[in-house]
């Protein structure tokens, strides 16, 4: 096939695709690609690009993201036939929700025009393209939305919508551990008799709670055969009883009581994260039924488990209120550090849109998605190195909501 008609054909291609552009763009210059599912066929090019057209005049916008930063490459036409890129003045700008404008020049590269800037996400704004061609000039103007939803306040209200807005913050770093609650050994009495004897009564019950100096039980000496009473020396629980009536005593322990409103919390600390644990760091534990309670470790252990190859760290806790029980697991926190970030958002106000991790941006009664760049984090925030700008106000609660709107409404990544 010689040149003379392969382009003829690609002339062809072209006018008819600008016929369909002459008979289409009115409605799509005042309508565009809207949040709300409107979906309106958008005249495309021949390298797939919004096909824009005037008179015999026509340019194709494309968006090129192929191993590159997005950016601008446009295709000019005169009566559907190519013409030189240089032989086009271009200029595009882009208006986006918070009122910031976004301006690019273009230099022709080969057989388009190049735009000299990045497009950054969300490429949601509207367009307006100056061009001059032959001593001319074209103007048009047209939406490109994506990510964006309207929502009333009184509806975001209703459904739980919260926002605030984004700024500085601590983060910390924390080292997550587990480990048991136990006894205080030092809160732990075994109680024997004085003398040997025969249990006569017993006055308490396994499980009972007694005060320091409560009778346990009644033993008859076999010495003097008097009746001595055997007490609690300190207040508690009976955790053990060893005693039946009639029976003969001996030196084994008859009862033993434990004062539970003090007891451990013992972590295993693995060796890999031994340095950055020491005494003073304030730990938050957690029970498994989500119970939650602060103390400070108070002591790590010189020895190492053979069993599980970690130390321990003794957490005394004051357990007056009684949540925890001894032989009980426990998750916990201990903060390592604290370090300030300029700007972060809360982790429960991400969302995953597209190949990117988002929040909602509120701007009146309008949503729309940032895309983020995150660097630290810890359990609630998220460092942003970039995507989103400080003081601007996002979803925090039930952001969820919000991309279900989006994704119902249809507006999607369309160039």
């Amino acid at each position: 096939m010689n040149k003379s008609v392969t382009a003829t054909l690609l002339a062809l291609v072209i006018s008819s695709l600008l016929i369909s552009a002459c008979s289409t763009e009115s409605s799509h210059d005042d309508h565009g690609h809207s949040s709300h599912g409107d979906h309106e066929d958008i005249p495309k090019g021949p390298h797939g690009g919004r096909l824009l057209q005037q008179d015999n005049f026509a340019i194709e916008i494309t968006l090129f993201e192929k191993g590159v930063a997005p950016e601008f490459h446009v295709y000019s036409y005169d009566n559907g036939e190519p013409i030189p890129a240089n032989d086009v003045s271009l200029n595009i700008s882009l208006h986006r929700l918070d009122n910031e404008i976004n301006n690019f020049s273009f230099s022709p590269v080969a057989d388009y025009l190049r735009g000299d800037g990045v497009v950054t996400e969300p490429h949601s704004f509207d367009v307006v393209v100056e061009a001059s061609y032959q001593k001319k000039q074209y103007h048009w103007q047209y939406e490109n939305y994506e990510g964006r939803v309207e929502i009333n306040d009184n509806t975001a209200q209703q459904s739980g919508i919260a926002t605030e807005k984004a700024g500085s913050t601590q983060l910390r770093e924390v080292l997550n551990l587990t480990g048991r609650i136990q006894l205080n050994p030092d809160r732990l009495s075994e109680v024997s008799g004085r003398f040997p004897g025969i249990v006569t009564r017993i006055h308490r019950q396994l499980g009972d709670t007694v005060k320091r100096g409560d009778i346990l039980a009644s033993i008859q000496s076999n010495d003097s055969l008097q009746n001595y009473n055997l007490k609690a020396p300190i207040d508690g629980v009976i955790i053990q009883r060893n005693l039946q009536p009639g029976e003969v005593t001996g030196n084994n322990a008859l009862f033993i009581i434990a004062d539970t409103s003090e007891v451990w919390a013992m972590l295993d600390l693995f060796d890999k994260d031994s340095h950055k644990a020491r005494p003073g760091q304030s730990v938050s534990l957690q029970t498994l039924s989500e119970e939650h309670v602060s103390g400070n470790i108070d002591w790590i252990s010189p020895m190492i488990s053979h069993a599980s190859q970690s130390v321990q760290a003794r957490v005394v806790i004051d357990n007056s209120n009684g949540i925890f029980k001894p032989g009980q697991f426990v998750r916990a926190q201990i903060k390592v550090a604290e370090y300030p970030v300029s700007l972060a958002v809360r982790k429960s106000a991400v969302q995953n849109f597209r190949d990117f991790k988002v929040v909602f941006a509120k701007i009146g009664e309008t949503y729309e998605v940032r895309m983020l760049e995150l660097g630290r984090e810890d359990p609630d925030w998220y460092e942003v190195l970039g995507g989103l700008k400080p003081g601007t106000e996002y979803v925090t609660q039930n952001s969820y909501l919000v991309k279900a709107d989006i994704e119902k409404s249809g507006a999607s990544h369309d160039h």
